[in-house]
């Protein structure tokens, strides 16, 4: 009887250790450990990241980082840590978890527009993957990089254009420009190198003169007929005189691009540059901003017209008043003189 007894609590015992364990396996592995309101939170994992730097990531949105832990020595996730960007569902255990950490991180959105200088475009670029400003801006002035794209210090900014991307966020500097590369030759396909060799350009000619043209109008109608002036300019072989060139030289002779020019006076249009076109034929050197996808369309597909000359439009904000002649030219611009000194704008 008492040996039956014996048995019977050994079993019992037996059963209760089991129940534990099922119960402690259960909740170590399956049971909801995230500890976050909203349906989901991102983490950002480095490159090489050693499993405590997971972890300090990983712990403010777990239950238990205990329980993380040891699920994933039982599973050696901690021998191959993936980077990349990670989004977490709520309500998640332990197990899909590491499943989904081991998958590898997912494509983000990487979106850039409007960047005067290969510097401005790396700290943009460095805002939304992992790769610094430092290592970005290395990678676009590579001399070796450029020569054999066709690129020099001064059209590298051409090859990058403006769009949204998928990328991952581990991406780095090398793969991003790399990346770009490809994406500017797709875009420079048979039919807009036609284009641009009947206009008697390059592409990176079209990009310097497709960055003047954005410049020069906030309206995007009328980027056409301003890159039809410019073109009638240049096949007159008449200087472009564009003003935003004066302003980026001035900025570059003073190395502060963070000035805010409001008005190009009479005496900028002597500063010597070779991007000054109030003194030098034809385009500048490379272009003086980050044209758009569609500045660059505008160059490519330019009204034809006899405009040669074009001065603010005050009936039409935002617009131009072209004309054909010096004589027209003269008469829109007294207009437009008229109303800077009545706003007390010297020129």
């Amino acid at each position: 009887m008492i040996k039956r007894r014996l048995l019977v609590l050994i079993s019992l015992m037996g059963i209760a250790l089991g129940g534990a364990f099922v119960f402690f396996f259960y909740q170590v592995f399956f049971w909801d450990n995230t500890r976050f309101e909203e349906n989901n939170v991102s983490i950002y994992i480095p490159t090489d990241s050693s499993p405590r730097e997971l972890m300090h990531l990983l712990s403010p949105h777990l239950k238990s980082a205990e329980n993380f832990r040891m699920a994933a020595q039982k599973k050696a996730y901690f021998d191959h840590i993936k980077p990349g960007k990670f989004t977490i569902p709520k309500g998640i255990g332990n197990n899909d978890l590491i499943n989904l950490l081991r998958r590898g991180g997912e494509e983000i959105r990487v979106t850039f527009n409007n960047a005067e200088r290969l510097e401005n475009l790396a700290h943009k670029i460095a805002l939304q993957i992992e790769a610094d400003s430092l290592s970005l801006i290395k990678a676009f002035k590579d001399p070796e990089f450029l020569s054999e794209a066709g690129f020099n210090l001064d059209t590298a900014l051409s090859m990058y254009l403006p769009n949204s991307y998928s990328f991952f966020w581990n991406t780095t500097a090398v793969e991003f420009r790399d990346r770009m590369a490809k994406e500017y030759q797709r875009f420079w396909n048979s039919k807009r190198l036609s284009q641009a060799e009947e206009l008697g350009l390059n592409p990176q000619e079209v990009s310097a003169l497709a960055a003047i043209v954005q410049r020069e109008t906030l309206k995007p109608d009328e980027r056409p007929r301003v890159a039809g002036v410019y073109l009638n300019r240049l096949r007159k072989r008449m200087r472009l005189q564009a003003d935003p060139t004066v302003i980026y030289a001035m900025k570059q002779k003073f190395n502060n691009y963070d000035t805010i020019v409001r008005r190009v006076l009479y005496k900028d249009l002597r500063i010597q540059s070779p991007y000054n076109t109030y003194r030098n034929r034809g385009l500048p050197p490379g272009p003086i901003w980050m044209p758009d996808l569609g500045a660059l369309e505008a160059v490519l597909n330019a009204e034809k017209h006899d405009f040669i000359y074009f001065v603010v439009d005050l009936s039409r904000p935002g617009y131009h008043a072209f004309a054909r002649n010096l004589r027209e030219h003269n008469k829109n611009k007294r207009n437009y003189v008229r109303w800077l000194n009545k706003k007390g704008i010297r020129r």
